[in-house]
């Protein structure tokens, strides 16, 4: 049977799996080797993903057979970050709260699954004009509901969780913002990602995957390749 991995996360997950999505294209990436499961939820926060991992995650994840999944990713942030004062002041979560959330969530992955990887995706960064044009609920004070300096503080909350639990994380707010006219090549309404942005997110789970020996290289196939089948003798790599 084949490991999982999972992706935990709020709408960047979710819509991960979509054309150029960087959960899709991890799927593609490991189409021989590794299940990978989406487990995105728009709009979530990790106040309500706490509430929710034993329902994410119950028992039978480990697909009964006793398999813990290779890895988890846990990406939230982005929703917690909205200010307190604006619109979506409703997915608001005070920053050390947050901090303590995701110890929380980390905290019942390792208990559940001592082996199983699990890697921190902090926020992205945020274009605040763009957002703008994009309120999720009546915007009457014309403000942005999220803002990049906010988003940078909940990302180095995010951080500093990975480190205090000795885990990898891949810090989007910081990589996204090297790259030349990010507001609009990496992001697509000022907070989820274009093509472009999906694809640095893809590049840098499979690059901490690989830095734990999870990559095509080391992870078997579950079922013999076309180039390991002997033309004259076909049926004979499927007796083994």
């Amino acid at each position: 049977m084949r490991p999982n991995i999972y992706l935990f996360g709020d709408s960047i997950t979710e819509e991960s799996f979509s054309n150029g999505g960087w959960g899709a294209t991890l799927a593609h990436h490991f189409s021989r080797a590794v299940d990978v499961v989406l487990r995105g939820y728009s709009g979530y926060n990790t106040r309500w993903a706490l509430m929710v991992l034993e329902k994410v995650f119950p028992p039978e994840t480990d697909c009964g057979s006793g398999r813990a999944p290779l890895a988890v990713t846990v990406f939230f942030g982005a929703n917690d970050a909205c200010l307190p004062d604006r619109c979506s002041a409703f997915q608001h979560v005070p920053l050390d709260e947050y901090q303590q959330n995701l110890r929380s969530i980390v905290s019942f992955l390792k208990k559940r699954w001592p082996k199983t990887l699990v890697v921190l995706i902090t926020p992205p960064p945020i274009d605040e004009d763009e957002r703008l044009q994009y309120p999720f609920v009546e915007n009457t004070l014309g403000l942005p509901e999220r803002t990049n300096e906010a988003a940078g503080a909940y990302a180095k909350a995010c951080v500093a969780v990975a480190g205090e639990f000795e885990i990898p994380v891949v810090n989007l707010w910081t990589k996204m913002q090297d790259y030349p006219k990010w507001q609009k090549s990496i992001l697509r309404d000022g907070l989820h990602l274009s093509k472009g942005g999906n694809r640095i997110v893809f590049d840098e789970v499979i690059k901490t995957l690989r830095a734990k020996d999870m990559s095509l290289e080391t992870l078997p196939f579950d079922l013999p390749l076309i180039m390991d089948i002997d033309p004259s003798d076909p049926l004979k790599a499927f007796q083994n």
